[in-house]
């Protein structure tokens, strides 16, 4: 039996999602930060995809640099528990 169109597309979406590459996200996001993404990353020559990227592991590398290895709230960042 053929598969219907949601049934190729989840499929596909499974094998994209390969755990360690790259995983699918779906938002919404206001205007005015999508008027931001746009202009930085016309402004760093990327696409809005990389620029998403580089924000969010600057963020979460300056983050990472602010807290004490194994505190109460280097664990709660890594939400580990205990």
């Amino acid at each position: 039996m053929a598969k219907t169109s949601a049934q190729r597309q989840a499929d596909y979406r499974s094998r994209r999602n390969d755990g360690e590459g790259t995983r699918r996200i779906s938002t919404w996001i206001s205007v005015r930060a999508d008027f931001a993404l746009q202009r930085l990353a016309r402004h760093h020559g990327t696409s809005q995809r990389e620029m998403i990227e580089r924000l969010a592991i600057q963020t979460d590398d300056e983050m990472l640099k602010s807290l004490d290895l194994d505190s109460p709230e280097w664990n709660q960042y890594l939400g580990v528990t205990r």
